[in-house]
C-alpha cells in the first residue's frame, strides 16, 4: 500500500471525524434544527466523495476496480451503514477486484 493512500485515509479520517466532534464540543444541547441535523449528518459522506472520486478518475489502468470499489461505496452509504464500514468495504472491493483482474 504506498505512501499517498494511506496518507489519504488518514486525511478523510481528520476531516469526517472533526465536523461530527466538534458539534459535541461546542453544543452541550439537542440540535433540533432540521437543516443542521441533515449536515451533520452528510456532510462526512460529501468529504469521502470529494477526496476519492478524483482518484477514481486517475486510476491508471485500473477503472473497473475503481468503478466495483465505488458502486461499494455507494450502495452502502445508500443503505445507512457507517462511513468507516463504506470506505473500508470500497477499499476491500477495489483491492480485490484489482486483484482477479490486473
Amino acid at each position: 500500500m504506498s505512501l499517498y493512500l494511506v496518507l489519504c485515509v488518514l486525511v478523510m479520517a481528520v476531516f469526517t471525524y472533526l465536523p461530527r466532534m466538534l458539534p459535541l464540543t461546542f453544543f452541550r444541547k439537542e440540535i433540533h434544527s432540521p437543516l443542521i441535523r441533515s449536515l451533520l449528518y452528510y456532510v462526512p459522506y460529501a468529504v469521502l466523495a470529494a477526496l476519492t472520486f478524483p482518484a477514481i478518475l486517475e486510476t491508471g489502468g485500473q477503472l473497473l476496480s475503481a468503478l466495483a470499489g465505488m458502486l461499494t461505496g455507494i450502495y452502502f452509504a445508500y443503505k445507512e451503514k457507517g462511513l468507516v464500514f463504506v470506505a473500508a468495504a470500497a477499499m476491500a472491493v477495489y483491492y480485490i477486484v484489482s486483484l482477479l483482474l490486473y
